[in-house]
């Protein structure tokens, strides 16, 4: 049997009771570190588990999967993701080759940043499509997760941003001369995201568009969600741009039309309460 197991958002006990039961009865377990991190390491899980954690990286995880999936078809295997198992595409993927293998697989749900983010008071069911925001680099500054944010906030809808995360990245000339050097890792804050999303605003003004969303749109900026160290701060985009919310992971929400009581709980993380009775009211229903 293959598992596929969340772990939650926080620390080594937030996975589930039946979580935990699987990983504990499982010959190999994978840890998968690439598409989210928890806030403690590799060492604090094991202790816990009382498992011995195989790192799985994107390269194992996409070009590998079959050694992965070796003998799971005739012991238990666990393949452990922070958040959801299904918070990425990659892992579908991985549930495919299992069953064309013939190898049978079981899925337990944790916790989410998809879910999560409810915790700052905007309610779910009025979020839209979720977006990610990429690094920008010299020569690639996409804009097309700025457009998806636009269609939300038009409909009325929240977007959940999830910014980039670059975990054992190379470099081009690493990469070009087949040289195993890796990056640091990455991780982007709700101050990058924000600048880049006002560079977009001003790209747009200067081709003759009125973008929907402005320096002074409300948003949300959330780190490490689930964590005994959580932060959450509400204000204007601009705003976002200098906040300080500290270590990874973050996320970022840019609203979309308010309900009076999402506009109530948004003012406790307030930076500033002024910005909501200047701008936030005229978005409201």
């Amino acid at each position: 049997m293959l598992y596929l197991v969340g772990l939650g958002l926080g620390d080594a006990k937030d996975i589930t009771v039946k979580g935990l039961e699987a990983v504990r009865r499982c010959r190999r377990v994978y840890l998968e570190a690439y598409t989210s991190v928890l806030t403690v390491g590799k060492e604090a899980l094991e202790e816990f588990y009382g498992k011995e954690l195989i790192l799985a990286d994107r390269e194992m995880v996409e070009q590998e999967a079959d050694s992965l999936l070796k003998e799971a078809d005739v012991c238990d295997v666990a393949f452990l993701v922070v958040g959801d198992p299904f918070g990425a595409t990659t892992h579908s993927d991985l549930v495919l080759r299992a069953v064309k293998l013939g190898i049978p697989y079981k899925v337990i749900h944790n916790a989410s940043i998809m879910n999560a983010v409810g915790c700052c008071g905007l309610q779910l069911y009025n979020f839209g499509e979720t977006v990610s925001i990429v690094f920008w680099t010299d020569t690639w500054k996409p804009e097309s997760f700025f457009d998806k944010i636009e269609k939300n906030r038009q409909n009325g809808m929240h977007t959940l941003c999830l910014l980039d995360i670059k975990v054992k990245e190379q470099s081009l000339e690493n990469l070009m001369k087949g040289r195993k050097i890796y990056e640091p890792p990455r991780y982007m804050s709700v101050n990058q995201a924000a600048v880049q999303l006002l560079a977009i605003i001003q790209n747009r003004r200067l081709q003759g568009e009125k973008p929907d969303i402005t320096e002074n749109t409300i948003c949300v900026g959330l780190a490490r969600v689930g964590a005994p160290d959580e932060k959450i701060a509400s204000g204007t985009l601009q705003q976002m741009a200098t906040v300080e919310l500290g270590a990874p992971l973050h996320s970022l929400i840019v609203t979309g039309t308010m309900h009076p009581l999402e506009l109530e709980m948004l003012k406790l993380f307030s930076v500033d309460s002024s910005s909501f009775e200047n701008n936030a009211c005229q978005r409201t229903t």
